[in-house]
C-alpha cells in the first residue's frame, strides 16, 4: 500500500498513560487497539481546531516503551476488577469485566496544513518557532484527553530523552527523507512499533490447506494468533536418539518475528441507519450502523529496523459501498530478511555512525 507523504511530522514522545483499555476487541487483549488511537487523532484534530491551530491529522504510529497489564500473574491469567458494592440484598452486584494496563508511548503523527487562500504556508523551513508553538498546544491539549481510555500523566524530564512534543518537515526528497528518518527512529529506542501484517494470514492458509483442504481464513487467522507445538524433525532426518524429540511451533522459526493477533477496524453488519432513528444511539446527530470487529495480523518491530516513515504510520480507510471500515499499515517485509537478521545478529540495517540528537 503507498501514502501520499506528509508535509511534516508531530511527535509526541514518552506518554506515560494509566489505566488504558487493555481489551482490544471480543477476541485479543493485551494492547489497545490501532482504532483507539486513530479516533485519538481525529479528536486531537478538532480540538486543535477551537484552538486556532490549523493542521490536519492524516495518519498515526505507535511505539511502546514499556506496558504493564492489570493482571494475575500465573499460568491462568485474569483481570484484576474492581469490588463494586453489594446489592440491596447483600447479593454481589454484576460487573462488566474491565481489562485496563498502564503504558509508556510514543505518538507519530502525520499532519499537514490546512491552506488558507491568500496567506503563505507554515510548514516551510525557517518557521521553527511556530512549530514548536503548535506542538506546545498539541501537548497540552492532548494532556487533558484519553488516550485509549486511559490518563495521560505528566512526563518527567528524563536525561537522553526528547520528552517535549515536536515538529519537523517531511522533506519531498526520497533520499533526504530516508536520512532524516534515520535520526528520528533513533529517539523512539528502546521500543517496539505495531506494523501491519496482512500478508500472514494469507501464508497461513495456504500452508493449512496443504494438510486440510476446507481449512478457511479465520481457521489460518487462530492457528497464526497462537502457538503450535509439535514434534520437529531432526536436521538430518535421522530417529532421534534415546527417544529424544525436539518439540516446537514449525511456523514459528527463530527470527520469524513478534507476530500478534490484532483488531484493525470494523466491518457493517447492517445498511446505514438515518441520524436521529436509532435509540439510545451516542450522538443523535449523525447516522448509525452496526459493525463488527475486523481482524489480521500485526508484528512488534523496533523502530531502528524500520525503513521508511510509511512502514510506520496507520491510515484510517473507509469503503461504505463495502461498509467496510478499518486501518492499514504501510509495512512491507522484504522477503528472508528476518532470518538474516537473526543470524547476523540483528545489525544488518542499524548504521553506528548514526548521530543521535538529544535536543
Amino acid at each position: 500500500m503507498s501514502q501520499a507523504q506528509p508535509q511534516a511530522l508531530l511527535v509526541l514522545p514518552h506518554l506515560r498513560i494509566q489505566n488504558a483499555n487493555a481489551i482490544a476487541s471480543p477476541l485479543t487483549h493485551g494492547f489497545p487497539s490501532i482504532t483507539a488511537f486513530t479516533g485519538l487523532m481525529w479528536a486531537l484534530e478538532r480540538k486543535l481546531a477551537r484552538a486556532g491551530v490549523p493542521l490536519r491529522l492524516h495518519a498515526v504510529g505507535v511505539v511502546c516503551h514499556h506496558h504493564q497489564e492489570q493482571v494475575t500473574h500465573g499460568y491462568v491469567r485474569s483481570f484484576n476488577l474492581t469490588r463494586n458494592p453489594v446489592d440491596k440484598d447483600g447479593s454481589t452486584a454484576a460487573i462488566v469485566e474491565e481489562g485496563r494496563m498502564h503504558l509508556h508511548i510514543t505518538l507519530v503523527i502525520a499532519v499537514s496544513e490546512k491552506n488558507t487562500p491568500g496567506t503563505a504556508s507554515v510548514l516551510v523551513q525557517g518557521n521553527q518557532a511556530q512549530w514548536a508553538e503548535w506542538a506546545r498546544i498539541a501537548g497540552e491539549t492532548l494532556a487533558g484527553m484519553r488516550v485509549a481510555g486511559g490518563s495521560v500523566l505528566p512526563s518527567r524530564a528524563v536525561p537522553g530523552k526528547r520528552v517535549r512534543p515536536w515538529m519537523d518537515i517531511v522533506p519531498d526528497d526520497p533520499v533526504e527523507a530516508a536520512s532524516l528518518f534515520r535520526t528520528w527512529r533513533r529517539q523512539w529506542l528502546p521500543g517496539f512499533a505495531l506494523v501491519g501484517r496482512d500478508d500472514l494470514p494469507t501464508v497461513r492458509l495456504q500452508q493449512l490447506r496443504a494438510t486440510h483442504a476446507q481449512a478457511t481464513l479465520l481457521d489460518a487467522w487462530l492457528h497464526a494468533a497462537r502457538f503450535n507445538h509439535q514434534p520437529l524433525p531432526s536436521a538430518d532426518g535421522m530417529p532421534a536418539i534415546d527417544g529424544q524429540v525436539a518439540w516446537g511451533d514449525p511456523f514459528r522459526s527463530k527470527g520469524s518475528g513478534w507476530i500478534v493477533p490484532i483488531p484493525v477496524g470494523y466491518a457493517a453488519l447492517t445498511a446505514i441507519h438515518t441520524a436521529g432513528s436509532v435509540r439510545n444511539a451516542r450522538d443523535a446527530m449523525v447516522p448509525v450502523r452496526f459493525v463488527e470487529s475486523v481482524y489480521s495480523m500485526g508484528e512488534w518491530v523496533s523502530p531502528h529496523r524500520l525503513q521508511s516513515l510509511q512502514q510506520l504510520l496507520w491510515q484510517p480507510e473507509t469503503d461504505e459501498t463495502l461498509g467496510l471500515y478499518r486501518c492499514r499499515n504501510g509495512y512491507q517485509p522484504i522477503p528472508g530478511k528476518a532470518g538474516a537478521d537473526a543470524a547476523a545478529g540483528g545489525a544488518s540495517d542499524w548504521d553506528d555512525e548514526e548521530v543521535y540528537d538529544y535536543t
